[in-house]
């Protein structure tokens, strides 16, 4: 057996263990939805982390920081800063107002089945963008390391393992794996900066000297002379095959910038995340798991630096990537791994290949939980039943069936998206949170006028305007010049310019939920403003 395949098995025991012990304390609804609220502040601030640091963060940040230099770096810098929109927004009043989901807050205030439906449907979009970023990741990464195991059957084990922590151990499962993978991750990421900066004699000055050296100009591939850049610096074309990775150019400032909005304002409506401020007792737990995510995920961030900058110059960029009939396939999400090969040889590149592993697990069993909740709670029993009384265990049940169906769904989408980074995949789910989410529950906590109509329509043109951009844009559509192949989903030139459509969908968000809100005002809704208000503030009458 290899050290590879030891090390998961090992990993996937424990999981097993907790999911186990967690499913002898799951029975009632709230248990499988929000752990029975018993999780303190410290180990959510965990737990949110290990939510939170996803194989975008670990693999696909890694590669862009080693390919695009400062240009990957600011997704870093983007998910970091995203947690002071959490923490001053959005954690108390949702702790304070909601139950078990997203819906939650929206509807006490806007009490009508269209507001349940629309945010869960937004919520199911959502979660599955960035559930397949992470299946994307767990191909890339067993297939690597386990020989005999292809690409579609790593999704497939990935899919069925996150469906056993779900179905059987509902959150509280979900929540151990997380605070697991946390610790992991942590003490992975420390060792492999350290191993890195021993190569350098723990010279910064060395270090990024070292790097200068293997960061060529970007030009057009129609600029390129003989083969390099005017001035002659060696060239770093883009890549046709991984769109959403070239921030200069005409539309280059405008691309970043609309990345930027997207992981700044997305995080603040990922469901994933929300949710997991439901299973602590209090709001003070809820900031004090907050903060305690900033300092892990901040530490983190800061690390990539060294996870990327030290693939380019000890690795290099051209041996990134997997070899198959003896030719190197380029990929960026084996950034990560190939280094700690590099640096600690086989023992570490299976040890990091495993927190990996564990990385995608502890996520896409937070995303499954959060949607399966969605259908469960806000359309099954809250729209289809109408809020009539039930069996718990029917609705546990139901939760069950829609999480292995989401599943399956994120499984096959996986494997048809397969050739995508999975840092610029998860980027463009922020951008679907951000333009949906974000607009809908910031106006119901912060604006008197905000109606259920307000709400309805910001969330579906914020939804709608978000999908179609991301048809339109590069990320979907485009030919490579240079070679006239067949790389992308929809062979034509891209109507739309920028690899990420917050820039244009967010405010059209904004505006569509503002504008409906004062052309069709609601006495009913004003009033449900001061009952949420009081309850947002001070936590009376909170779950």
């Amino acid at each position: 057996m290899s050290i590879s395949l030891a090390m998961f098995l090992v990993f996937i025991a424990l999981t097993l263990a907790i999911t186990y012990w967690a499913s002898r304390r799951t029975r009632t609804t709230a248990d499988f939805y929000s752990a029975g609220r018993s999780i303190t502040g410290f180990q959510n601030g965990w737990a949110v982390a290990g939510d939170y640091m996803s194989a975008a963060s670990f693999l696909g940040i890694a590669g862009l920081i080693a390919f695009y230099g400062y240009d990957g770096f600011m997704y870093s810098v983007g998910w970091l800063v995203a947690y002071l929109t959490v923490l001053l927004l959005v954690a108390e009043p949702l702790r304070n107002t909601g139950k078990f989901t997203m819906a939650d807050v929206l509807a006490f205030r806007l009490k009508t089945p269209a507001v349940r439906t629309v945010a869960a449907i937004s919520t199911l979009v959502v979660s599955l963008f960035y559930m397949i970023a992470q299946m994307v990741g767990a191909g890339s990464l067993v297939s690597l390391l386990i020989p005999g195991i292809g690409f579609n059957a790593a999704i497939v084990m990935v899919g069925v393992l996150m469906l056993v922590y779900v179905i059987f151990g509902g959150m509280l499962a979900t929540t151990w794996v997380q605070i697991v993978k946390a610790v992991l991750l942590m003490a992975g990421t420390i060792l492999l900066s350290v191993l890195v900066m021993a190569r350098f004699g723990f010279s910064f000055g060395a270090f990024f000297h070292a790097v200068a050296g293997v960061t060529g100009k970007f030009c057009e591939v129609g600029a390129l002379k003989d083969g390099v850049c005017p001035g002659g610096a060696a060239p770093q074309v883009r890549d046709f095959t991984q769109p959403g990775l070239y921030y200069h150019g005409k539309w280059g400032p405008l691309s970043l910038i609309s990345l930027g909005v997207a992981l700044i304002f997305g995080t603040a409506g990922l469901p994933h995340i929300l949710v997991r401020f439901y299973t602590v007792k209090s709001a003070v737990a809820a900031r004090t798991s907050v903060v305690w995510a900033m300092i892990l995920i901040g530490s983190f961030y800061i690390m990539t630096t060294f996870l990327g900058f030290g693939a380019a110059t000890l690795v290099g960029k051209a041996h990134i990537g997997l070899m198959k009939d003896g030719v190197l396939v380029p990929n960026q999400n084996l950034a990560a791994p190939l280094l700690a090969a590099e640096v600690g040889g086989p023992v570490f590149l299976s040890f990091v290949s495993a927190i990996a592993f564990a990385t995608i697990l502890a996520v896409v069993a937070g995303l499954t939980i959060a949607s399966s909740s969605a259908f469960a709670h806000d359309i099954w029993f809250s729209v289809v039943k109408r809020g009539e009384k039930h069996d718990e265990r029917e609705q546990v049940r139901v939760a069950r069936i829609a999480a292995a169906v989401i599943g399956v769904l994120s499984i096959v989408l996986a494997i048809a998206l397969r050739s995508l980074n999975v840092a610029f995949l998860v980027g463009l789910a922020f951008a679907v949170a951000a333009s949906a989410n974000v607009p809908a529950i910031l106006l119901t906590l912060y604006w008197r006028r905000f109606n259920a109509t307000g709400m309805v329509v910001g969330m579906l043109v914020g939804l709608v305007a978000s999908l179609v951009l991301i048809v339109l844009s590069p990320a979907v559509m485009g030919v490579d010049p240079a070679t006239a192949a067949a790389r992308h989903l929809i062979q034509a030139a891209p109507i739309f310019p920028l690899d990420n459509p917050a820039l244009v969908s967010a405010p059209l968000g904004f505006l569509a939920a503002v504008l409906a809100s004062l052309l069709t005002g609601s006495p009913a809704a004003e009033a449900g403003y001061d009952e949420l208000n009081v309850r947002a503030t001070t936590g009376v009458g909170a779950v």
